[in-house]
């Protein structure tokens, strides 16, 4: 029994250090390609002006920082992309089943969810603004309506793959259909929902980013936007390195919540 708990311990410590190996080296990734970069430019291997350095992106964050208007950028466009997720996944999760509950409108519906997953939901933007005006709504609207398809046909197929025979069972037992739907159906799409979660992340994101394009005033979108009307890369390049951080942590987010829900 010792032997046994010592071998488990041993075997705790090496997939720990193993962890630990992987971080540190995506860690040395990270610090050696922003060093390179940096040098590329110091030697014109690179033309700074058209691809900046790390030291010049330094620059332009300290100076809008100094502006005052860093923090707003950045919460506008958490706050539009946190809404366009939230409003997208739980929308689309609603639907999916409603969808699942009746087989009649699910077999009715199926053709036109195809053609909106294939349409590009950014086409549809202009109409939104000339629809809800030149806004936050008509951001948040396009960061929905990308990731709100994807959302409905992933969630079904989750449902629709659940174990025929256990559902058999359950309606043997006398249960109704929101009983199954309760304590069969949603626990055992809990990776699937995950999973959607997941893919909307990025799908709100790019949303958000193309109706900041459009119509924003503020917003990492509109630095990108901005920065490049007037040629002042660096900004660009600043903004593009925040979103990449703060997209990430929200990735990292939806991945903690997986590993509390197993």
């Amino acid at each position: 029994m010792l032997d046994f708990e010592k071998e488990h311990e041993l075997y705790l410590k090496s997939i720990k250090k193993n962890n630990n190996k992987i971080k540190v080296t995506r860690l040395l990734i990270l610090i050696l390609f922003f060093a390179l970069w940096e040098l590329a430019g110091d030697l014109k291997w690179i033309d700074p002006f058209l691809t900046s350095t790390p030291s010049r992106m330094w620059k332009s964050l300290i100076k809008i920082y100094n502006e005052g208007t860093l923090f707003t950028h950045i919460w506008v466009t958490c706050f539009e992309t946190i809404l366009g997720f939230l409003s997208g996944t739980i929308l689309g999760t609603l639907i999916a089943i409603l969808l699942w509950w009746s087989d009649f409108l699910c077999k009715v519906l199926d053709p036109y969810l195809v053609v909106l997953n294939a349409l590009p939901k950014v086409a549809l933007a202009p109409i939104i603004i000339f629809w809800v005006g030149n806004g936050k709504t008509a951001i948040i609207l396009v960061a929905l309506l990308i990731s709100i398809v994807v959302t409905i046909i992933s969630v079904l197929n989750g449902f629709n793959e659940v174990d025929k025979d256990k559902i058999k069972l359950l309606k043997t037992f006398g249960a109704t259909k929101f009983q199954i739907l309760n304590y069969l159906i949603i626990p055992a799409s809990i990776p699937t929902l995950i999973s959607a979660l997941k893919i909307n992340v990025g799908l709100s994101w790019v949303g958000v980013i193309m109706g900041e394009f459009l119509v924003a005033k503020e917003g990492l979108g509109f630095l990108i936007i901005f920065g490049g009307q007037i040629s002042q890369l660096d900004m660009v390049m600043m903004s593009i390195i925040i979103l990449s951080i703060i997209a990430y942590i929200m990735y990292e987010s939806v991945a903690f919540l997986e590993k509390k829900l197993k």
